[in-house]
């Protein structure tokens, strides 16, 4: 095929059902937002008028640029089935903001426009750290191990929007049940909806005629959408800079908050980008990495809060084999959406427990994909990797109480919890190298999840020296232990009868 006669569409039919995913992600993480700052006593004002507007900007561009960078891969590739990465905000990182830096600078200030304001400079400069992260992010992505990365990403897809959104689902079980069967049959088994409707697209009907005809949903719910609908558009703003002011000085201990999550949104993006890489989509972790905190900073300056990131749907959308349109769907939805209040009111018409099943099947793809992308050696790496999201999700979730809500459970769930994706990382990373018994390796990644622990990126509740000395203590025995494996070469016993034998192409998998 010659250069001048190859055609990447802008749009196909596959796009439907990929829209309809990252929509979904992104209005819950919209939804969220609205209520919640509501709920602390933030005015409409603020919220429909200057945040969400912001939010969607930050969407829209970013939204944009990856149909461009897919449109150039695929010209490169001549290839008509490249995706595009889907973008938005990242669920953990919006409660850390929400609970971490907005709730703090409300409760000090105890002015609702000040607590903006402040929270729009920490955005600002968490873009703005993001983009300069972009120039170490191709080195990071080739030195980490593939299965410590998946790894990550599963847990967030397994706790946050898997595990959340089913439970959702159940909420209203007639519906739920019937909307998860409908996404299983479609997206699963690839079964075509009656007149070829996209399954999503038919989930979402069937599920809220059901949920009205049923009375799970009250058809005041209408009339609520309707009173949200209204014009704000996005409008320039200096805040984030008046903000920024303010965080260098009576709101200093903000910082310590906003470094830290940064560089876990940096890494989100790296792992979702090794997703794409591992399903056939080679993009440079750098360039996104630069576009995600470009995007932050333009939301920012239109009076958004929340850092963006190339999104766990993107593996999803490739399997819905969506291309780039999709992607500029959802950029103008986004923004028509914010600026008419027609999220707002889209909330309050369609059921949470209709959207749900579509957001369990982006986060079991997301899942599925990591061990799939990893040779059958490595599943321990990628199990053990998932694992602190078990905790981040009962500290997300319950804030400063969760402590005392799971101390009767166990006094390890909450530092767990605290660093969640650095730790997952870590641990997966000294997994793969203990599997190839690379021992010196993993001995370096013991010293820097020691170093981790002493300056309070993960294990403690913020960042201080010596945060948390006995896991800085027990990384460092860890450390001396892999050490001495590396000089004194261990026996290693053969592998258990039975275990499936691994080519070569899945053993160089492990790159570190």
């Amino acid at each position: 095929m010659s250069q001048g006669s190859f055609h990447y569409p802008w749009f196909k039919k596959t796009d439907i059902d990929g829209f309809f995913a990252l929509f979904q992600n992104n209005i819950a993480n919209f939804i969220v937002i609205a209520i919640t700052m509501l709920g602390m006593g933030f005015s409409p004002a603020i919220v429909f008028g200057k945040v969400l507007p912001g939010a969607a900007i930050a969407v829209m561009s970013g939204n944009f640029y990856y149909a461009y960078m897919a449109n150039r891969l695929a010209h490169k590739e001549q290839r008509t089935n490249v995706t595009a990465l889907a973008y938005g905000i990242s669920t953990p990182v919006m409660f850390v903001f929400l609970f971490g830096v907005l709730l703090p600078a409300k409760t000090i200030t105890g002015d609702a426009d000040l607590a903006w304001k402040i929270a729009a400079g920490a955005c600002f400069l968490s873009g703005l750290i993001e983009a300069m992260v972009a120039f170490v992010g191709p080195w990071m992505q080739r030195k980490l191990p593939r299965a410590a990365m998946l790894g990550a990403v599963a847990g967030v897809a397994l706790t946050f929007i898997a595990g959340e959104m089913l439970f959702k689902t159940l909420e209203m079980p007639i519906v739920g049940i019937v909307v998860l069967g409908i996404i299983i049959l479609g997206l699963v088994g690839r079964v075509v909806m009656p007149f070829r409707i996209s399954s999503t697209f038919f989930a979402i009907i069937i599920g809220t005629g059901l949920a009205y005809a049923l009375g799970e949903s009250d058809t005041k719910n209408f009339q609520d959408g309707f009173d949200y609908l209204g014009f704000y558009p996005p409008t320039f703003t200096m805040a984030p800079f008046e903000g920024m002011g303010l965080l260098f000085t009576t709101m200093v201990g903000i910082l310590t908050v906003v470094l830290p999550i940064t560089l876990y949104n940096a890494i989100e993006t790296m792992n979702n980008v090794e997703a794409m890489k591992v399903l056939g989509d080679d993009y440079h972790v750098g360039e996104c990495q630069a576009v995600d905190g470009i995007g932050t900073v333009l939301g920012a300056l239109f009076g958004g809060l929340f850092p963006t990131t190339v999104y766990i749907a993107s593996a999803s959308s490739k399997w819905m084999g969506a291309g780039r349109g999709y992607s500029i769907a959802n950029g103008v939805v986004y923004l028509i959406a914010t600026t008419c209040g027609l999220i707002a009111a889209l909330a309050a018409i369609i059921p949470v427990a209709v959207v749900s099943p579509i957001l369990v099947f982006v986060g079991i793809s997301m899942v599925s994909t990591a061990f799939q992308a990893n040779a059958k050696k490595y599943y321990p790496a990628v199990a053990i990797a998932m694992l602190p999201y078990l905790g981040n999700y009962v500290l997300t979730r319950f804030g400063n109480r969760a402590g005392e809500v799971v101390e009767s459970i166990s006094t390890g769930i909450v530092p767990l919890g605290q660093g969640a994706m650095f730790t997952a990382m870590m641990l997966g990373a000294m997994t793969v190298c203990v599997i190839d018994h690379h021992f010196r390796r993993a001995t370096a990644f013991a010293l820097i999840t020691a170093g981790m622990a002493f300056v309070g990126i993960i294990h403690a509740p913020k960042m201080a020296w010596y945060a948390a000395p006995d896991f800085v203590i027990g990384y460092l025995i860890l450390a001396a232990l892999f050490f001495y494996f590396s000089v004194f070469k261990p026996a290693i016993l053969p592998s258990p009868v039975g275990l499936p034998s691994l080519d070569d192409e899945n053993e160089n998998q492990s790159s570190v």
